[in-house]
């Protein structure tokens, strides 16, 4: 069974979501856990908290992933800027634990001139004071386009994140495939090759979730466009070997293709039809 599905917005809450993907014909969801330009979260309602997870029971919907606020920079230049990442991040995953066993994505940062040593070092030391013994949620770093000074547009600097932080077990990575193939991954032409550099370089295991889009841009552009699915440079072939692949059918794939909730049921419609 395909796990897809895509961002919805969490403004009426979890049961809410739950139904609106539903509604979409998914069956996992991405949702930010607050405006995406920051600010303060909207406080949870256990009685909806424990209709959704009855919901989510009952109709077979799997992994929640998480999406931190864009506005999150914990390897910024200015000190408070880092300490907002800090706060915000922390008090998400105390939130998340309302739903355990899910994901929280995040964007590792923009070292703004500092050079990518520094920005690492600056993003493990946030999770090192983050991370808690015993928590359910995975943290997931996702993987970057490569423009302007963005870290994680390699899996080497990802795994230098993981590499240098304490509780690693808490950590995995979601894949975005316009990133990734912006940043010079050739997922079209050579789609077992960049895994098997992933699996490599930072381990198979650690590949928790796809954000699936297409790309407006070429191949190695280092631009973060997003297109519709088979409208863009990666083409609805890389979509049918990305979705049916060995390595990834079963994680979560979530689209943050340009689209309302009838484009995205068309979308999630068109996969479920490519899934072998």
């Amino acid at each position: 069974m395909l796990n897809i599905g895509c961002h919805v917005s969490s403004a009426k809450g979890y049961l809410a979501m739950g139904r609106e993907i539903g509604s979409m014909g998914g069956n996992v969801f991405a949702f930010f856990t607050r405006n995406p330009r920051g600010g303060k979260a909207k406080s949870i309602d256990n009685d909806d908290v424990e209709a959704f997870i009855q919901y989510k029971n009952e109709h077979c919907i799997g992994a929640l992933v998480a999406h931190a606020p864009y506005t999150l920079n914990p390897c910024a230049v200015k000190p408070e800027l880092r300490e907002f990442a800090h706060d915000v991040m922390s008090d998400d995953l105390e939130r998340m634990e309302y739903t355990p066993g899910n994901f929280y994505n995040f964007h590792p940062g923009s070292h703004v001139g500092q050079g990518v040593e520094t920005a690492i070092k600056l993003i493990s030391s946030q999770l090192n004071e983050i991370l808690k013994k015993k928590q359910s949620t995975t943290v997931l770093l996702e993987t970057m386009s490569g423009k302007g000074t963005e870290v994680g547009k390699t899996f080497q600097e990802l795994a230098e994140i993981i590499s240098q932080t304490e509780l690693k077990e808490y950590l995995g990575v979601c894949l975005d495939t316009c990133h990734v193939y912006s940043a010079g991954y050739d997922i079209v032409g050579d789609l077992d090759g960049v895994l098997k550099e992933f699996d490599r370089i930072i381990g198979i295991e650690k590949l928790r979730a796809i954000h699936l889009n297409d790309s407006m841009t070429p191949f190695d552009s280092k631009k973060d466009r997003h297109a519709k699915i088979g409208e863009g440079s990666l083409g609805i072939e890389a979509f049918r070997g990305i979705i049916n692949h060995p390595w990834l059918k079963n994680l979560p794939f979530i689209l943050e293709t340009p689209n309302d909730n009838a484009g995205y049921a068309n979308e999630i419609a068109l996969l479920k039809g490519l899934c072998r």
